[in-house]
């Protein structure tokens, strides 16, 4: 199975994008051009949603001003004082589903963050996954630096730039956490 696998990986650029992903933390000072900035936008509103709500809200950083304050006031996104840009994926309330299926909108953000890294990254462009949701101090920091109106919750910050160095992939395959059929 892992010789088929290798196969696949080497011949497939989805697979290889995926696979070959990491998170960039280090940047230079090189712009991210407009159409890439768009093109990050695309892949992040062509995630999946539940019932096509689409609850996700993106916010584009890239003034110096602001990528500065989020860095300093949220202690695990430091290096986006040092990023070109950041994408902040929100969710808007008001496409949320209600009762039992009113958080989903979580997942459809998540979906939405992991598609703006991988684009970013089938582009040469780094960028990491920063948490702001569910964290109130993190949440209500990004808020307040970003002017989110109420009912657009902060979910994610991603820092986004050219890598200043070449990560190489960690394998994160681990055969013992596959189950077949039954735990």
């Amino acid at each position: 199975m892992e010789k088929d696998i290798k196969t696949l990986f080497e011949n497939n650029e989805a697979f290889n994008n995926i696979l070959s992903r990491t998170s960039i933390r280090n940047y230079t000072d090189q712009p991210i051009p407009e159409e890439i900035k768009s093109a990050l936008l695309h892949a992040g509103m062509a995630a999946p949603t539940g019932v096509n709500r689409q609850p996700w809200e993106f916010i584009l950083i890239d003034d110096s001003k602001i990528l500065n304050a989020l860095a300093e006031a949220l202690p695990y996104a430091k290096m986006t004082a040092y990023a070109p840009m950041a994408i902040a994926v929100c969710g808007n309330s008001t496409r949320f589903l209600e009762g039992e299926d009113s958080t989903l909108w979580v997942q459809d953000v998540s979906a939405a963050s992991e598609n703006i890294l991988l684009a970013a990254h089938a582009f040469g462009i780094g960028a990491v996954w920063t948490c702001l949701y569910p964290h109130k101090d993190r949440m209500e920091a990004a808020a307040h630096i970003l002017k989110l109106p109420e009912g657009i919750i902060p979910f994610s910050l991603i820092p986004i730039g050219y890598p200043a160095k070449e990560h190489a992939p960690i394998d994160k395959w681990h055969a013992d956490r596959v189950h077949i059929n039954r735990y």
